[in-house]
C-alpha cells in the first residue's frame, strides 16, 4: 500500500482533494517506518516527538503514571488518528506515554512543513479544531469516569469506549478488536489484575460481556444502560 492510500483513510484529510493529498505525500519523506511490535514504547515524558504523526496501522494507548507507578490511559488510537504537537494545534500529548497495544505502523509530517501546508487551507484547519475538541472531550469524559466511578463503573465504561471505537458486530455483541488480557485492562485503569478479574466473571455472569482468551465482547444496549444514572 502507498502513503496516498493511508492518508485518504485518515479521516481528518477525507475532505482533500487528491493534488493535495499528494502535496503531503511529498512533504511526509515517512521513508517507512519499520513496523513497531507490540508494548513498543513510541514516547515517553522525557522524550516527546515534535511534529505530527498519523497511525497509518495497528493501535496506540495514551496513559499517564502517577508517582506510585499505577498507569491511567487517557486515549486509544486506531487507524487514522494522530498525536503530536506543533504550533498551531496542540493534540494534548506533553506530558503522556505512548505505547504500541500491537504491531503498528506510523508515519510523520514535520510541522514547518504541514503549517505552511495548513496556512492555506481554513477547511483543514476547521477540521483540526473539531479533532482536538473532540479528542479533549473524550479524555475529560474518560479521566472523570475513572476518577468518580467505582471498579464496576470504571471496567464497563472502559469496555463501552473500547466497543464504540473498535468493536465488529458479533451476534448481537460488539467485539473488541484487539487483544486483551486482564492485565492489560487492570493497567489502562489503574486498579490490581485480580481485582479486575473478579468484576469481568460478575459482568459475564450478569450478561453484559461475554470473554474468552485474550477476547471480549460487549452487549452495547444493556451496557449503556448499565451506565446511565437513573433518577
Amino acid at each position: 500500500m502507498n502513503k496516498l492510500w493511508y492518508l485518504s483513510r485518515i479521516s481528518i484529510f477525507e475532505a482533500l482533494p487528491e493534488k493535495d493529498l499528494e502535496e503531503i505525500d511529498q512533504m511526509a519523506p515517512m521513508t517507512h517506518f519499520n513496523a513497531l511490535p507490540r508494548n513498543s514504547m513510541v514516547q515517553t515524558p522525557d522524550n516527546e516527538r515534535d511534529g505530527l504523526f498519523f497511525v497509518k496501522k495497528g493501535k496506540l494507548r495514551l496513559y499517564k503514571m502517577n508517582p506510585d507507578g499505577k498507569q491511567f490511559t487517557v486515549g486509544i488510537l486506531g487507524p487514522g488518528n494522530m498525536f503530536g504537537e506543533i504550533d498551531s494545534f496542540s493534540l494534548g500529548t506533553k506530558g503522556i506515554y505512548i505505547e504500541t497495544m500491537e504491531e503498528t505502523l506510523i508515519c510523520s509530517v514535520l510541522k514547518e512543513h504541514f503549517e505552511n501546508f495548513l496556512s492555506t487551507r481554513p477547511l483543514l484547519a476547521m477540521k483540526f479544531l473539531k479533532e482536538l475538541s473532540d479528542r479533549l472531550k473524550d479524555r475529560d469524559e474518560l479521566l472523570e469516569k475513572l476518577a468518580l466511578s467505582d471498579l464496576r463503573g470504571k471496567v464497563l465504561f472502559l469496555l463501552y469506549k473500547l466497543s464504540e471505537q473498535f468493536g465488529i458486530e458479533d451476534e448481537g455483541y460488539l467485539k473488541i478488536d484487539m487483544p486483551l488480557t486482564h492485565q492489560e485492562l487492570a493497567n489502562m485503569i489503574g486498579a490490581t489484575r485480580e481485582a479486575v478479574s473478579v468484576t469481568l466473571q460478575e459482568l459475564a455472569r450478569e450478561g453484559l460481556i461475554v470473554t474468552g482468551r485474550k477476547s471480549i465482547k460487549v452487549q452495547p444496549v444493556r451496557v449503556k444502560e448499565s451506565l446511565t444514572p437513573h433518577e
